[in-house]
């Protein structure tokens, strides 16, 4: 069966070289530039495509803004792969440089762009040259014993808040300097006033580089690297979506992916289509938000998640158990992406902060919880944990591809329509996917030592 557990006792394994503090904060730096470059954009995305949308096309912005918020997702799951494969061939060291000075260069080259077109290549390129996080994770792989592992992927989901909450932030607070400042004014960021904050990026990618070249160096050894002849593009992403095939139809760890994939595809169709509502006047009930107050929002939401993964989902676990946690998550989230395009001008901090808040305290619990069940139920059914997670990413990045596609098209047929199908559709159509998740999440079995399945045991035994 494929994804099943493979004997690798021929196989020589690499030794593992204990890594030093400075490449550990490369690969950091690394996973938060990667998160920051996606979520850069969310909160002047709209605005961009409104300023460079010919003036006989304004009913395609929300389609300009899911197809420019997919680009990036896209190119990372169809060049993901290829960067993996390149990293085994010649090391991981010099890839993750190549991907550091592609980000400076295509950040920088979004925000100066001036056509719809040219904004798409740039944000496109720029997923192609963030497509290396899977290379990351495997040169933490190769320099971390087993008792190490854990603690140091934990590194990589800290990157991930970090980066989703600072990125957005910085988009919001940057955009459109000259109107905020005096000395912009008359300069480049006043003609191009998206440029500041993408930037930024770039410079932020200039440091990780420099810090790279000082202190990471190569954890794969030219005796351990794959020499045979690399696959092409194309049979490399046949093998992906065979395996990945292969899982969604294998039982109970199929069970798990579907569960993500919905949530994410119900989660990414807000990403598309928050700023479509928040900009929009109040007389239209919208709330009228700048780009910086977008990115404040946004922020708001990484900042709640990572104190959920910190403080709550720990004893909220221990209380429930994860199998019961899961469908609890998916609901509080699909209320908060429900309650969005409800919320009223005159409290509309108020009302968003809570709607923000639940979609955040939800996402913190669901991610982190469903992770957790899918490597315990694959460990207990027997598959390889690579093949399964490697699954798993690449159902997420498709959701993530589809996800503010979906989002833009809804927009563009429903906003201007009378209720219920109008700008509330897209965040509806959210909720509704919620609930199929969490209807289908009912069907994940009880785990060995999950809270649940120790509450049925000893009732069990009392009978």
């Amino acid at each position: 069966m494929i994804g099943r557990r493979m004997d690798t006792s021929t196989k020589r394994s690499a030794p593992v070289v204990d890594a030093s503090k400075g490449a550990l904060l490369v690969l950091f730096l690394v996973t938060v530039i990667d998160m920051i470059g996606f979520g850069i954009v969310i909160p002047f995305l709209t605005y961009l495509v409104e300023d460079l949308t010919p003036a006989n096309q304004e009913a395609n912005i929300g389609i300009w803004v899911g197809v420019l918020m997919t680009s990036y997702s896209a190119a990372q799951f169809l060049f993901s792969p290829f960067w993996g494969s390149l990293s085994d061939r010649i090391g991981r060291r010099p890839v993750l440089m190549v991907g550091l000075v592609g980000n400076t260069v295509f950040f920088t080259m979004f925000g100066l762009a001036n056509t719809l077109v040219l904004a798409l290549l740039a944000r496109f390129l720029a997923g192609v040259f963030n497509g290396n996080l899977a290379v990351a994770r495997a040169y933490i792989g190769d320099v971390s014993t087993p008792q190490q592992l854990a603690t140091r992927m934990g590194l990589i989901g800290a990157a991930f808040g970090l980066g989703f909450t600072f990125g957005p932030f910085i988009g919001g607070e940057l955009s459109d300097p000259a109107s905020r400042w005096a000395w912009f004014e008359g300069t480049i960021f006043d003609t191009n006033p998206y440029l500041l904050p993408c930037a930024v990026a770039s410079l932020l990618s200039v440091l990780s580089l420099l810090v790279a070249i000082r202190n990471l160096p190569e954890s794969l050894p030219p005796e351990f690297r794959n020499k045979n002849e690399q696959k092409s593009w194309a049979a490399g992403m046949v093998g992906t979506l065979k395996s990945t095939g292969s899982m969604l139809r294998s039982g109970n760890v199929s069970v798990v992916i579907w569960v993500s994939m919905l949530f994410i595809f119900g989660f990414t169709i807000m990403h598309a289509v928050f700023i479509l509502y928040t900009q929009m006047s109040p007389s239209d009930g919208g709330l009228s938000f700048s780009e910086a107050e977008n990115g404040r929002v946004f922020a708001m939401i990484g900042i709640t998640g990572i104190l959920t993964q910190g403080f709550l989902i720990g004893p909220l676990s221990r209380r429930f158990g994860t199998r019961r946690l899961i469908p609890m998550a998916i609901l509080v989230t699909g209320v908060g992406l429900v309650l969005i395009p409800y919320t009223q001008f005159e409290q509309r901090w108020i009302h968003i902060l809570i709607a923000g808040g639940l979609i955040s305290i939800g996402n913190g619990l669901f991610q982190p919880s469903s992770s957790s069940f899918l490597t315990r139920i694959a460990k207990a059914e027997g598959y390889e944990l690579g093949v399964v997670m490697g699954a798993q990413e690449s159902v997420g990045a498709l959701a993530r591809i589809m996800g503010p596609l979906t989002g833009g098209f809804v927009w563009v047929f429903t906003d201007a329509r009378e209720w219920p199908f109008d700008y509330h559709t897209a965040f509806h159509l959210c909720g509704l996917l919620m609930i199929c998740a969490a209807l289908l999440s009912l069907r994940l079995p009880p785990l060995p030592g999950d809270s649940d399945s120790n509450q049925q045991q000893n009732l069990a035994e009392s009978e």
